[in-house]
């Protein structure tokens, strides 16, 4: 049998990583005996484990190691960690380390170092001369790169579960379901929303289209103006038709007001797109008074940044969208480390590619009607998510009610 110790640390007991070790290491075939363990007494307290795993064979033990590590488990023998250069650009050495998106140090010459830019799925690369570490995804890997291989310097800090049961972080964290009482829950966001922008930190929307189809539009746009949100992510189609309901009323060619269905009315985002690309793009699009309102409009008023990434099935699409999707996640990167919270509203394609960027101390909030949305961020690994099951058009009226009409 192949043996390691591994070590544990933090509230390992109420945030079930201990359970969930020892899930993953039977599941996967492998044993373990618990060596050590220390459980805190008091809710500041933390506990910690040391536990011998044992398996088959080298290949086994290292499968368990690797999926252990997310979880924090750190290899009781401290050792440097490994380096090796890449061959040649967008070409990781094989047994490279793949990062999770939790607080991540390794052991470089005598010390531990943090890992910058923490982001799942991506390799870690070490400046050498400057004794720093980044991670960086595989298409950005240079040849001469020196990346960490295997799991030996590694150790990776999940977030710990709340201490503070009247959070309302702590009590959305459960199972995904649409039972659970709404309004409390929104004006939990809204006092973390503005404790969050009292300490200066920032706030970014990951929207979708439907924001304007239920005719909520206005209340983002009155939250970007009441300086709440920091940063925008979406795609051709929310932008689109937030213009076109600032320039025709309409979204999808039906009145945003009424729900009424307008003659002609589904040529309406194309006029739309035509009006903008005359102008040439957003910004000038509100200079020369063809866009007198809406999402983009105060976005651009109030300086508030945004990233449109394009899809194969855009209209047009606008001349602000980045068609490039490998452009796309680099200028998303930009402003997902930043993050204090983000707040994804009904776009799934959207969610799950800025969650996957975002470090999990980055508070994650996804409103959708759709639960299944919510759970495939998680199921990727974007496990820090918490779920609202609700309609966009009571979620985001409430919300704006809840921050700017006290």
């Amino acid at each position: 049998m192949e043996k390691r110790n591994i070590d544990l640390s933090g509230h390992i007991i109420d945030s079930l990583i201990l359970t969930k070790t020892m899930g993953i290491i039977m599941d996967k075939g492998g044993e373990f005996n618990i060596l050590e363990i220390e459980v805190g007494r008091k809710k500041s307290d933390t506990s910690h484990a040391k536990i011998e795993v044992s398996a088959e064979s080298p290949e086994l033990l290292d499968s368990i190691l690797d999926e252990l590590s997310v979880l924090g488990a750190s290899i009781d023998e401290i050792k440097e960690v490994n380096l090796v250069a890449s061959e040649k650009d967008k070409v990781a050495p094989e047994g490279f380390y793949s990062s999770s998106n939790h607080v991540t140090h390794i052991y470089y010459d005598g010390d531990w170092i943090p890992v910058e830019d923490i982001e799942m799925d991506c390799l870690v690369v070490v400046d050498e001369e400057n004794k720093s570490a980044r991670v960086k995804p595989i298409a950005d890997i240079k040849a001469g790169d020196k990346i960490v291989v295997g799991l030996d310097g590694v150790k990776v800090t999940p977030p710990n579960r709340s201490r503070d049961e009247q959070q309302v972080f702590e009590f959305m964290n459960s199972d995904v379901s649409s039972e659970k009482p709404l309004m409390n829950i929104i004006n939990g966001i809204a006092e973390e929303m503005k404790e969050i922008k009292a300490k200066g930190g920032k706030i970014g929307i990951v929207g979708g289209p439907a924001i304007v189809h239920t005719g909520s539009g206005k209340y983002l746009a009155a939250l970007v103006r009441e300086g709440y949100i920091d940063v925008i992510m979406a795609g051709n189609a929310l932008a689109t038709h937030d213009m076109e309901s600032n320039i025709f009323g309409t979204s999808l060619g039906i009145e945003v007001e009424t729900g009424k269905i307008v003659a002609h009315g589904h040529t309406h985002h194309m006029r739309t797109i035509n009006k903008i690309n005359r102008s040439g793009s957003i910004r000038e699009a509100v200079a020369d008074g063809t866009l007198t309102g809406g999402i983009m409009y105060e976005c651009i008023k109030n300086d508030v940044p945004f990233v449109l990434a394009g899809s194969i099935r855009d209209d047009g699409p606008l001349p602000d969208v980045i068609t490039d999707v490998v452009e796309s996640q680099k200028e998303m990167r930009k402003y997902a480390q930043e993050m204090d919270m983000v707040i994804m509203i009904a776009t799934m394609l959207h969610s799950i590619a800025t969650g996957n960027m975002l470090p999990s101390r980055v508070k994650t909030i996804c409103v959708d009607i759709n639960p299944s949305t919510v759970t495939k961020l998680s199921d990727r690994g974007s496990a820090q998510v918490i779920g609202i099951v609700t309609d966009i058009g009571s979620f985001l009226p409430l919300l704006y009610h809840a921050l700017c009409e006290d």
